[in-house]
């Protein structure tokens, strides 16, 4: 296993999304892949492929960057920051996220096996402890 395949799978993943190419996940995802949306929704593999089949979930941009590796053996496990422009049956989904992929090797190949993103990154830039600052806050005297 290598950094440089990790980051190749992962940026096929990105490629992919950006073209809602159900096909092309369908080679990508492990057979008990399991994704988690940024509020909390939970897919499994035929749900996270059937949004694009459906033509629900459209992407007008994707990008995948500043991507980290760890590996641990046959798992790897990559933390990115997500970028899209996106729609869901009509209603706009885009924004920024941070997110999480498990990938793991079966079969002498790299499959994702998971996917979590985060809650929508704010575009204010991060105050103490980068927490995103919400204005400043005022006292009463």
């Amino acid at each position: 296993m290598s950094h440089e395949e990790i980051l190749d799978l992962s940026q096929r993943w990105a490629d992919a999304e950006r073209r809602a190419d159900a096909t092309a996940l369908d080679t990508l995802l492990a057979d008990d892949f399991v994704g988690i949306g940024p509020f909390g929704f939970v897919l499994n593999r035929q749900q996270w492929l059937d949004r694009y089949r459906s033509g629900d979930l459209k992407n007008d941009a994707f990008t995948l960057g500043d991507v980290s590796v760890r590996e641990y053996g046959d798992t790897a496990i990559t933390v990115g920051l997500q970028t899209q422009q996106t729609s869901y049956r009509g209603q706009p989904s885009s924004g920024r996220f941070r997110v999480t992929q498990v990938a793991v090797q079966q079969a002498g190949r790299w499959l994702i096996a998971g996917v979590q993103l985060s809650g929508p990154i704010p575009d204010v830039p991060p105050g103490p402890l980068g927490v995103a600052s919400q204005g400043s806050a005022s006292t009463r005297g």
